[in-house]
């Protein structure tokens, strides 16, 4: 299944995709429109996707990556080759999470996505949310550490979300390592 390709007549069948926001034109041709809203316009090269509700739709995961400050637009327009949508569904393990440090965000990414290197674990969708809501966590407050003794909490904390995403160890027993 990693070598399907897809086109105007499978990309919305059980897929992950990140689009590319662009620009609003009015100069698309709409070729589909969805019962939720959502429009799409086709090219040879991809899809142009108009709609004000991205992240899981149907049985889909399709993120828009933005460029813009648009806070306030409702209506988003994104673009996807059709090279960039992959297989998506509930067990295969097809995830691995990406974390930024720098701004605290966790995202997952799929498998067949162009700059994974294989160093980061594998996990189905159940999986890999219950281990982002973990390291949002750890991100979001430091109860977790508070019967410890750090000199450096920032380390730590860096140090248990690289194990989250590098290995299979649970949360709990990476907290038992620290006493």
């Amino acid at each position: 299944m990693d070598g399907l390709n897809y086109n105007r007549n499978n990309f919305y069948k059980h897929t992950f995709c990140e689009f590319t926001e662009v620009e609003f034109t009015n100069e698309l041709e709409i070729h589909h429109k969805s019962k939720s809203g959502s429009q799409y316009s086709f090219t040879k090269e991809g899809v142009y996707r108009i709609s004000n509700h991205w992240g899981r739709a149907s049985n889909c995961r399709w993120r828009l990556i933005s460029g813009f400050n648009n806070p306030n637009q409702k209506v988003r327009i994104g673009f996807a080759k059709w090279s960039d949508f992959y297989p998506n569904n509930e067990t295969e393990h097809l995830y691995y999470i990406e974390v930024n440090f720098e701004t605290k965000e966790v995202l997952f990414q799929h498998k067949n996505n162009p700059k994974y290197q294989g160093n980061l674990v594998l996990r189905n969708a159940s999986e890999t949310a219950k281990i982002i809501r973990q390291i949002k966590e750890l991100f979001e407050n430091d109860n977790w550490a508070q019967y410890f003794n750090f000199e450096d909490i920032e380390k730590v904390r860096n140090t248990t979300i690289q194990k989250l995403i590098q290995t299979t160890i649970s949360l709990s027993k990476i907290k038992m390592e620290w006493k």
